[in-house]
Parts: structure tokens; sequence; C-alpha cells
């Protein structure tokens, strides 16, 4: 008997929903390579957040990167897509050929350590489309990753590594809600990078 057999490809979510998660997809150098690029090379700018009319700004940094110009509206505030990096076409190549999905931009999110994170949410604004699917890399600290179902309540949580794959698919946006929660024990630095379908 093999007792080491598990599919990495297995869905985490019991029902609807799909969520995969492939490991590590990267050597360490990699990885490391790729977070040091990443962190010096990206645009970041806080983000920003119109929250019962009231400009929220967060420790959190983000940028948007994409295919054309395209405007992404989250949060009462829309960004406008800034042209692909190298290293963001390697890392979307690479997301494509795991995933088997095609994608035409990238969101990024750089948590300076683990008091940041993100509330319980779901990718699901109208110009994503319905049931999209989201490849998700992850580089630098390793970060718990929640998962709440919107009916049942259910959870599910995975520890995303550095250099590693999530992909969230299928009917998951519409059932579930995903955060980051904040650990004050985490003091490094993570990059996740989500490559989406803007639906034109």
């Amino acid at each position: 008997m093999d007792l080491f057999n598990d599919d990495i490809t297995a869905n985490l979510l019991p029902y609807d929903g799909t969520v995969v998660y492939y490991g590590k997809v990267m050597n360490h150098a990699q990885a490391q390579l790729y977070l040091e690029r990443l962190l010096n090379d990206i645009e970041w700018k806080n983000d920003e957040a119109i929250i019962f009319g009231k400009l929220i700004i967060t420790k959190r940094k983000v940028a948007w990167y994409g295919d054309s110009d395209y405007l992404y509206t989250y949060s009462n505030t829309t960004k406008q897509a800034l042209p692909w990096t190298k290293e963001l076409l390697e890392l979307k190549k690479l997301a494509e050929e795991i995933s088997g999905t095609s994608f035409n931009s990238c969101l990024l999110n750089l948590y300076h350590d683990g008091n940041e994170g993100m509330a319980y949410h779901s990718d699901d604004e109208k110009s994503l489309g319905k049931n999209t699917t989201i490849a998700s890399l992850s580089f630098g600290a390793e970060r718990k990753f929640s998962f709440k179902h919107k009916q049942t309540k259910d959870t599910v949580s995975v520890q995303l590594e550095h250099g590693s794959l999530l992909v969230m698919k299928d009917e998951t946006q519409s059932h579930w809600l995903h955060r980051l929660p904040p650990s004050k024990k985490i003091i490094r630095p993570r990059v996740n990078l989500t490559f989406r379908t803007i639906v034109l």
C-alpha cells in the first residue's frame, strides 16, 4: 500500500466550489529571486477603500497589471492596470500552464508582516464574470488562508508556502468567502499575486 499516494490536485472545499492547492511550484532559490524582484520592481501603492463614505488607506500595498489598461473597481475605488513586467509575464505563464486557464490581469498584494491581513470577502465583482478562475501565487512568509461558506459557515484553511500556487474556480466565489488572518508571530513580508480574467 502506498501511504504517500495523496492527490495534490484534490479539492480543498467539501462542496459548492473548487479550490486546489498545488503546493510549491518552484524551488527555494527561484522563489527567493522572484520575491526580491517583486519587492523592488513593482509599483506598489497603499490600497484605498471607501467604507461608509469614508476613505480608508491601508498599510497593505497593492498593484494592478494587465494586458491592457483595464479598470478594476472594488471597495468603491478604481485602479488602472499597468503594463506587464518580465517577471510577471513569466509567472503568468507558469500559473496558466498549471491551472489550464488563460489570464489577462493580475492584482498583487504586499503584506509587510503578520499584522497586515485581509478580512473575509469574495472576488465576485461583475468585471470578473461569474464562476471565475483565480490563480494565486505566494512568496515570502508562510501564511494561513481561510475559507468560510456563506450559508453554512463551514470553514477550511490551508498554509500558503513560499513559491506556492492556489487555484480557486467554479462556484467558489459565489458560495465561499476567503481571508488572510493576521498573526503577530509573522515578522517577514509576503507578496501575493492573483491572476484574473477581466471580462470585457
